[in-house]
């Protein structure tokens, strides 16, 4: 059954997970991969994974919420990202042009987990 709850926690484990993957060298999410990424934006990832479990696990009907907020945020991201006109977001995070666009889908993504009523989820999946 998906639940809010269920996806934050599938979220939060991608966010995790690329975090470490980040800190692993490999082809798709490091300092010379598709997704280019330096040790602060790992930690964003991790850190980011961490609040996303935290909200599906530990703030019993919140779990919407902490959706729409993270969603929210990465928006925000994905906009300050196309703003941005260097490799380095805010001056600290290494980014690139895939980072841009997967920031993008990743807060539709999210938001729209979010957006979706846990009833009519749970229909589409029976």
């Amino acid at each position: 059954m998906m639940t809010y709850k269920n996806m934050c926690l599938i979220f939060g484990a991608a966010f995790v997970s690329a975090g470490v993957l980040g800190f692993i060298p490999n082809p798709i999410v490091s300092s010379d991969g598709v997704f280019r990424v330096n040790t602060v934006h790992n930690l964003v990832h991790l850190l980011t994974g961490v609040g996303i479990l935290v909200g599906g696990l530990f703030l019993p009907g919140k779990e919407r919420l902490t959706l729409l907020v993270f969603g929210g945020a990465y928006f925000g991201v994905a906009v300050l990202g196309f703003m941005t006109s260097s490799d380095m977001l805010l001056g600290i995070v290494h980014i690139n042009e895939a980072d841009r666009w997967l920031h993008v889908g990743l807060s539709l993504a999210i938001l729209t987990a979010a957006l979706v009523p846990e009833q009519q989820v749970e229909a589409h999946l029976a």
